[in-house]
């Protein structure tokens, strides 16, 4: 090992690197053929920025913009659910004496049979050209968010929406005949036909709207459409001829309350328009060029390789800090005359969580603040739900929600869990390991996995017999669905994974904080908690006397292993022991009951098991069997290859972003208290790199394979601190121009002594 000094400063490397990633990133083309034009809204030509989304098809051969914006909600109470029975002790006392019926049919029923609350759409824009509409080539460029349409007549549409600012864009070029432009509403006043379906989705006349006004002046088209209560909206489109061959447009959607300061008048609308489409297009460029230039893989298969980038790019279209935070379909409701799946709400028992996993690792801290935001500024409606639902003080959240965080029932075993707020815990956690982030930590995450954790002492009991912190009942998602036995009489190991997880870091922030006696008191609690449940094979199992012994779509029961990490490969050969008979088990009762993210999910898992064959293979499958041509994920097997019983497509996102996550966890992984570079890769994978990937403790890590072996190792310090390192390979030298100190710790492991803004690059010799 010999060590290589330079003159130059390690803040001028960390510059110069940053800058090669940028230029390296900014010159891969990453596009998304759509040939023929789609003629399904969810196979449709996805654009958006957080707030305003976009999906670009063709209906009954006309072009067609589905308009989304993130906060249109109709509000309304679910109906019948805050009745007197609304309580958590009154379910407990229902379960415990085999009286559940009433519980189905007060919390349950109700968000089946009721169309509302529910996220709403926005409306159409159908341009009908009077002939000519045969379509040459259509594409998604990645790099740009710019969508693309050529005719065989010559015409060409360049069409997104604006990376910052609330506005659409549409520029057609070189036409050679006439279209009229036509917004199209909602169809609030059809005829109804599908109801009681929240997973196909209530026809939009259940809601009893009145159909909104629609009126044109010139070159402009404005709707507007009162909705529940107070809320209404308002869609504005307008353009301008260039020149004869040349038309370029605009348009928005406005919504009244503007809870986030989103709304764009109409003389802004104006303006923007005089402006122009290339004016607008620089700056809409610029924020997508540093986006991509955040992180970067490369891999040596193809289909995980672009589906990777088709994640990285909803991520970039749905994610923002000042946004609402990706609910099940985002910005992109269906265009079919229904209700959104699941009324595309805020599944906090799974969805929303999934969706933010590969934020952190992908070095997109900022976007994925914006989840955080969406829990602080609905505090105080969470405080309510805790004190009404459970008579408790602390915070819980429930499962499933509306924008702004009340309850909407359901299967109350998930949607009115006693454990949500934990599992959102973990990505205060994660937001603050990443970040290092000191002011985070004490004003925003430890307030908030403190106030949890009250409120899970104060719902725990000390069993009389075991003299063990449980819960008088529990669950895990989604097992036994919403039938009685879905409440457990003994703690879950989904709970109780979540309860261990939230004391123990209670702990940990608290001593970070120098809270000596609150550490000492959620370090007592998480002493309290039991083992989790055990089979005689070391299997994780649902619940105590209850093992995992048929196919089901969520692997809550494995949370330990991951997301949370309590159960981790690196700890001991009783851990492996664990993961690997948990997984085996899983793949030898089967997929029947999978859905897409059941494979994403596996994917992490077996990337946390060190199985790169197994990961590869399980975010394969998703890949190819669980998305439509437009990337989105579908949940059902589309091609009824055995993958699993489910057919069916409703479409939802956080398949995708898991599938992301799992990906990045095959390149990279710091949860075990060291950096590993390449730690689950198939071992065909020769050739691998990635780009400024995050680690734990505020590292930009960037690695390259190539031929087998480790050619670099660059990793750059935001804060400072020590990080052991894994080095598993051979030989190595490295640069040290920060003159750090590095020490080879022997048993293949390497610890650095970074200073703040300071970078040092191993390779193999």
């Amino acid at each position: 090992m010999n060590q290589k000094n330079t003159q130059q400063s390690g803040m001028f490397l960390i510059l110069i690197l940053s800058l090669c990633l940028s230029i390296k990133s900014v010159g891969q083309v990453r596009t998304h053929g759509f040939n023929p034009l789609p003629k399904q809204w969810d196979e449709a030509i996805p654009l958006g920025n957080g707030m305003l989304g976009a999906l670009v098809w063709e209906k009954n051969q006309v072009l067609r913009f589905a308009l989304d914006r993130a906060d249109l909600w109709d509000s309304r109470p679910m109906k019948g659910l805050h009745r007197d029975e609304f309580s958590f002790q009154w379910v407990t006392e229902q379960r415990l004496k085999n009286n559940y019926k009433p519980v189905q049919e007060y919390f349950d029923w109700p968000y089946d049979r009721e169309p509302a609350p529910t996220k709403i759409p926005g409306a159409g824009i159908e341009f009908k050209f009077t002939k000519g509409f045969e379509i040459a080539e259509s594409q998604l460029n990645l790099n740009e968010a710019i969508s693309e349409i050529t005719w065989k007549n010559g015409a060409r549409l360049q069409t997104f929406v604006h990376a910052e600012k609330p506005v659409g864009w549409f520029k057609f070029e070189n036409l050679s005949t006439g279209f009229d432009v036509e917004l199209i509403p909602p169809a609030y006043q059809s005829q109804v036909k599908n109801s009681g379906d929240p997973v196909g989705g209530d026809d939009l006349g259940r809601l009893g709207y009145e159909q909104g006004k629609l009126s044109k002046e010139n070159n402009t088209i404005i709707y507007q459409q009162k909705g529940w209560g107070d809320f209404s909206y308002e869609v504005i489109v307008s353009w301008k001829k260039i020149d004869s061959k040349t038309i370029e447009g605009v348009w928005t959607i406005r919504s009244n309350p503007d809870n986030f300061n989103s709304n764009l008048d109409q003389k802004s609308l104006e303006t923007l328009l005089k402006s122009g489409f290339e004016n607008n297009k620089k700056s809409h460029l610029a924020w997508w060029t540093t986006f991509w230039a955040k992180s970067n893989l490369k891999v040596p298969d193809p289909v995980l390789q672009h589906q990777w980038e088709m994640e990285q790019y909803k991520f970039g279209a749905t994610a923002r800090e000042n946004t609402p935070p990706i609910s099940l379909q985002a910005i992109w409701s269906a265009d079919n005359g229904r209700i959104p799946p699941w009324k595309g709400d805020f599944h906090h028992d799974l969805n929303t969580q999934l969706s933010y996993w590969p934020s952190y690792s992908a070095n997109h801290l900022n976007e994925a603040m914006g989840y955080l935001n969406h829990f602080e500024s609905n505090k105080d409606n969470y405080k309510r739900y805790t004190k009404q639902f459970f008579a408790k003080e602390g915070i819980a959240v429930p499962g499933v929600t509306t924008l702004d965080g009340t309850e909407m029932g359901g299967w109350i075993q998930y949607s009115l869990s006693p454990t949500v707020s934990a599992w959102i815990s973990q990505h205060y956690y994660l937001q603050w390991r990443y970040s290092m982030d000191k002011e985070f930590l004490k004003e925003k995450a430890y307030p908030w996995i403190k106030s949890t954790a009250q409120f899970l002492e104060q719902i725990s009991v000390l069993d009389e017999k075991t003299g063990k912190r449980k819960l008088v009942i529990s669950s895990s998602p989604e097992i036994n669905d919403n039938d009685a036995s879905a409440w457990f009489t003994k703690t879950t190991n989904y709970d109780l994974s979540l309860m261990q997880f939230n004391f123990k870091v209670a702990a940990e922030l608290a001593q970070e904080l120098k809270l000596k006696g609150e550490a000492e008191h959620w370090s007592e609690l998480y002493t309290q908690l039991p083992e989790l449940a055990l089979s005689e094979n070391k299997e994780l199992m649902v619940a105590p006397d209850y093992p995992y012994s048929s196919s089901h779509r969520h692997f809550s029961h494995m949370m330990s292993i991951h997301p949370l990490g309590l159960v981790k490969w690196e700890d001991s050969d009783a851990s492996k022991d664990i993961i690997k008979s948990s997984i085996k088990l899983l793949d030898s009762i089967g997929p029947k009951g999978w859905v897409g993210y059941s494979y994403s999910w596996l994917g992490n898992l077996n990337a946390r098991a060190k199985d790169g064959e197994g990961a590869a293979k399980a975010l394969t499958i998703f890949a190819k069997a669980f998305c439509s041509s437009n990337s989105f994920h579908v949940n059902g097997d589309q091609t009824k290859s055995g993958y699993s019983d489910a057919h069916y497509r409703p479409f939802t996102l956080e398949g995708n972003f898991a599938f992301a996550s799992g990906l990045q966890e095959m390149l990279m992984q710091s949860h075990a208290g060291f950096l590993e570079i390449f730690p689950a890769i198939p071992t065909s994978w020769d050739n691998v790199s990635f780009q400024t990937l995050r680690a734990e403790g505020a590292y930009l890590v960037s690695a390259e394979k190539k031929n087998g072996k480790l050619k670099s190792l660059k990793i750059q310090s935001e804060k400072g601190g020590t990080l052991k390192i894994k080095a598993n390979w051979g030989k190595y030298e490295y640069k040290n121009t920060s003159k750090l100190k590095v020490k080879d710790l022997g048993n293949g492991f390497i610890e650095v002594e970074f200073k703040e803004n300071s970078g040092v690059e191993f390779w193999e010799i």
